[in-house]
């Protein structure tokens, strides 16, 4: 199981291994591929975690269907390289997308132009995504909405984590138990 932070693992089983790997893409991918290669490899890579809602309300846990990285310019790369980097990556056959980026979104601008795209907004659910799919490791991303992405969110993630952490934990216990 691989979460960013401890305050999103506080309530897990301790029983259950977890990897924390710290916040943003770089630190996401980096951890999970260090003990992907040092094997044995799972069957799963499982990411729990929290993530920012970009439509009215959206709450709860979600399932990611799509994983997509909202801050690489991935058009204009194809443009210059003919080379697509950083497409989507499909992951399950329903749930929402999930836009990942090393950008906190914290405004309205912003936010309504990922909502275009996405339904939720994290920092990193594709690099752990795309660092399984090179190992071949099949990889389920599950988030629960901490917060709306945004200038004028009724909460923060700081205010919201704890409860959030509390449900990831009752959904790993009903789900891995």
């Amino acid at each position: 199981m691989v979460l960013a932070v401890e305050e999103e693992a506080r309530y897990l089983p301790p029983e259950l291994p977890v990897l924390l790997t710290g916040m943003g893409k770089v630190n996401a991918a980096t951890a999970l591929a260090a003990v992907l290669a040092a094997g044995p490899r799972p069957a799963l890579v499982l990411n729990l975690g929290t993530a920012g809602a970009l439509r009215p309300g959206w709450t709860g846990i979600h399932e990611v269907a799509t994983v997509l990285q909202h801050d690489l310019d991935t058009a204009l790369l194809r443009t210059l390289t003919g080379q697509t980097y950083g497409a989507p990556l499909p992951l399950a056959a329903q749930g929402a997308v999930l836009a990942t980026g090393d950008t906190f979104v914290a405004d309205d601008a912003a936010r309504d132009r990922l909502a275009q795209r996405a339904d939720l907004v994290d920092m990193e659910g594709y690099a752990i995504a795309w660092a399984a799919s090179q190992a071949g490791v099949p990889c389920r991303l599950v988030k629960q909405v901490s917060d709306e992405a945004g200038e004028g969110a009724a909460r923060t993630w700081r205010e919201s984590v704890d409860a959030c952490a509390r449900d990831l934990a009752e959904w790993a216990g009903r789900h891995l138990g």
